[in-house]
């Protein structure tokens, strides 16, 4: 299904927890948010399951696919439009065969090695990051700043979405980097008003992806 990574939501039940996590999705959706993620290192895999249903009734008729983090047997039980994996998840090769061509399938990268060793054929976008060091994760590999992330940009044949610290005053350079989008986590989970937050980040020329 067609895709725009401009504003890429990566949700934290914990930071979430004031306002509600289906509620935050709404909102944010409304305010600009163009794609989100459902991560939960926590939760149980039926725990998951139930969550991600909810949010696809959340999502319903607004275009913005939902994409489950690492959990492949969420993503199927919930009809999910997607899988993100990272280096050490889920294999992208099980994720593509099993959820098939019109999956939308994305793969963390950090490094230049990480990339040229992708399945970049299997992919729909890559993740690059952490731009940042962030405590929405904390085993998150070195960070690569904005040069380091227009370096992958350069390299990577495939659209791309910048991850890791990044605010809304951040937009511009990762656009100025090459970067289709941006992800965040806190910037909009955990702020009293996810509406406004997603709202305070600028319109990004960025085209969707079929």
């Amino acid at each position: 299904m067609p895709f725009d990574l401009s504003l890429y939501l990566v949700t934290d039940a914990t930071l979430c927890r004031r306002v509600g996590l289906e509620q935050t999705v709404e909102a944010a959706v409304k305010g600009g948010v163009t794609i989100v993620q459902l991560r939960d290192k926590h939760a149980s895999d039926e725990q998951m399951i139930a969550q991600a249903k909810r949010l696809k009734a959340v999502l319903a008729g607004t275009g913005v696919p939902l994409i489950i983090n690492d959990r492949l047997k969420v993503a199927l039980a919930s009809q999910a439009d997607g899988l993100h994996v990272g280096q050490s998840d889920t294999l992208a090769e099980e994720a593509r065969n099993v959820m098939g061509q019109g999956a939308i399938i994305g793969l963390s990268i950090n490094t230049l090695e990480q990339l040229q060793a992708a399945p970049i054929e299997l992919l729909d976008y890559v993740g690059l990051g952490p731009v940042f060091a962030t405590v929405s994760k904390q085993d998150h590999a070195q960070p690569i700043g904005f040069d380091g992330l227009a370096a992958l940009v350069k390299a990577c044949p495939l659209p791309s979405v910048a991850i890791g610290g990044l605010k809304a005053d951040h937009a511009i350079s990762v656009q100025r980097a090459g970067a289709n989008g941006l992800a965040v986590i806190s910037a909009i989970c955990g702020q009293p008003d996810p509406y406004q937050a997603a709202r305070a980040f600028p319109v990004f020329q960025a085209a969707s992806v079929s």
